[in-house]
């Protein structure tokens, strides 16, 4: 029996784990499948407007049919929350990490949405969800692991380096050194530099959608499939009416059986209606710090496609600028490992010492009760004496009297 619980305690803590590994290895495919689909000449606002559209039309029925008892008031608050969780995820940061994307590269824009540990830090502290304490390790190794995520992003964005030529990648492509893959007026750098501020804009409304959607499951916490179905339907009609600003010809509408529909059904089963859905299960459970925590594993899965689907090239900054960014982020990891293990210990102390506060009070009340009794029995016993009393002096007297009087 002990052992069955163990098995069922590790799997049922394993979950979060399992379930974030799952979602990087979907994010991963979106990214190369995306990035084929932009350089094919498809616009990115119309994809995600087809991304949600699809989403919508997946995991609607599910919230009809599973959760249709008991549904929330849609309050002007609840409504506002919903917009806003729509305009960041689905129309600010998936058009500017789109469009990021497709001025540098798969690798590239996985390694920068791994400042999304460090930045949703920052807000949950900025908004109170984290306490912050400097004299404490913990709290230390969380404030250090920012500063070198940013100062990581910082270096992919300013600075791009050679050719790091990996070993599998020789007999891929042929070399091309950083000269010509840069072009001559430098144009390449430029739109490198401006795909990146794309994609920090990107991460930092990421990183509010998940600050926002703990705040919007307080309301819908037994209806996650309600709100992913809500927010997938407002970004769509959102992502249409800015697709209609930013689009004037109607042929960037057309879409046919090829790749750009794989891309669209792809995006929105598996990263929007999937993983919204998983990522407010475990933000409710973990928190979104923790939610935040897998992405690195994304940006290794997406390098090693990448350089076989895409032959692409991966460059001396982006991998140092990487590695100081997977630094910071288990930095702060580890801070929040250990601020969650306190927690537990904290618990597992006041635990006993509210039983035996408990039981303390179970004893008093008993010996207050057996004190009362002893009391009232004494008063009894008392009262029984005295009566015994009065009864011999009353008999004795009169005998006294007659003897007297003898």
């Amino acid at each position: 029996m002990e052992k069955l619980r163990c098995c069922s305690s590790f799997l049922e803590n394993s979950k979060p784990y399992f379930a974030m590994i799952s979602l990087q290895f979907g994010y991963a495919g979106m990214n190369i499948i995306t990035k084929v689909s932009l350089n094919r000449g498809m616009s990115h606002y119309v994809l995600v407007v087809y991304r949600h559209a699809f989403a919508t039309a997946v995991i609607a029925p599910f919230a009809i049919f599973l959760e249709r008892k008991a549904q929330p008031k849609i309050t002007f608050k609840v409504f506002m929350q919903i917009f806003a969780l729509a305009l960041l995820g689905p129309v600010i940061d998936q058009n500017f990490y789109y469009a990021g994307l497709k001025f540098t590269s798969p690798t590239f824009s996985c390694a920068m949405s791994n400042m999304l540990p460090a930045m949703t830090f920052v807000m949950a502290v900025i908004f109170r969800m984290e306490k912050l304490d400097l004299k404490k390790i913990r709290c230390q190794a969380k404030v250090v692991g920012t500063v070198v995520t940013v100062a990581g992003a910082m270096l992919m964005t300013l600075y791009k380096g050679p050719i790091v030529e990996l070993f599998w990648t020789k007999h891929i492509h042929p070399h091309k050194s950083y000269a010509n893959t840069s072009s001559s007026t430098g144009s390449s750098d430029r739109e490198w530099f401006i795909g990146s501020i794309l994609l920090i804009i990107a991460t930092f409304a990421w990183a509010s959608l998940f600050v926002l959607q703990t705040k919007a499951l307080e309301t819908y916490r037994n209806h996650q499939l309600s709100l992913t179905t809500l927010v997938c339907f407002v970004g769509t009609l959102q992502a249409i009416a800015v697709t209609f600003v930013m689009e004037h010809k109607l042929s960037v509408w057309q879409i046919g059986w090829d790749m750009n529909l794989l891309a669209a059904a792809y995006a929105g089963i598996v990263t929007s209606s999937i993983s919204y859905y998983v990522q407010g299960l475990v933000i409710k459970k973990r928190g979104p710090v923790f939610a935040t925590a897998f992405s690195p594993l994304m940006m290794i899965i997406v390098a090693i496609l990448g350089s076989f689907i895409l032959a692409e090239n991966i460059y001396l900054g982006g991998a140092i600028g990487s590695l100081l960014i997977v630094i910071g982020l288990y930095s702060v990891l580890w801070g929040k490992h250990k601020e969650k293990k306190e927690e537990f210990l904290a618990e597992q102390i006041l635990d006993p010492v509210k039983g035996e506060q408990v039981n303390g009070n179970g004893h008093s009340a008993s010996m207050i009760e057996d004190i009362e009794a002893n009391q009232v029995e004494l008063q009894k016993a008392e009262a029984n004496n005295n009566m015994k009393l009065d009864s011999s002096v009353s008999i004795c007297m009169p005998a006294a009297k007659v003897h007297q009087e003898k």
